[in-house]
């Protein structure tokens, strides 16, 4: 009797085993490359100089987990911000120049409020792209280029 349930007891493993590897499991959709456009400028003033800011939005924005925006204190700190969060976004022209970056947005809606600044007088490249870095999983999203002129 002892042989016949142990026999009973591994036949419902191996049954158990089977029904679990065929499974199927549902994976969340992919991360997107992020789709930038320009929503307008705007001037203002720092430190006595005058600037224009260029300001973006992502149309996509809300295909992205708010996972990578969490804060990230497990991850290197953006200067003194020891909680950044897990994506960094950085604004470069279309030669490939950093013109700025954040790494503190908090949700996915905040790529809305995203934006680079040069000082007046000082010609805009014509197309900027972002470069959105989880810096978990050392996966980079980059953006098309957009305008810096509507």
């Amino acid at each position: 009797m002892a042989r016949r349930s142990k026999i009973r007891y591994l036949a419902l493993l191996a049954l158990i085993a089977f029904a679990f590897a065929n499974q199927k499991v549902a994976s969340a959709p992919p991360v997107p490359n992020p789709v930038l456009y320009l929503t307008g400028t705007e001037v203002f003033q720092a430190s006595g100089k005058t600037y224009i800011r260029y300001k973006y939005d992502v149309l996509n924005k809300d295909q992205f987990p708010a996972e990578m925006f969490a804060p990230a204190p497990n991850l290197p700190p953006c200067g003194k911000n020891n909680s950044a969060a897990r994506t960094w976004v950085d604004f470069f022209g279309q030669d490939g120049k950093r013109l700025y970056g954040f790494c503190a947005l908090g949700k996915p809606a905040d790529l809305d409020k995203i934006w680079f600044a040069l000082e007046e007088g000082t010609v805009p490249p014509s197309w900027v792209y972002i470069e959105m870095n989880d810096r978990q999983t050392n996966i980079k999203y980059k953006s098309n280029l957009a305008e810096t002129t509507l």
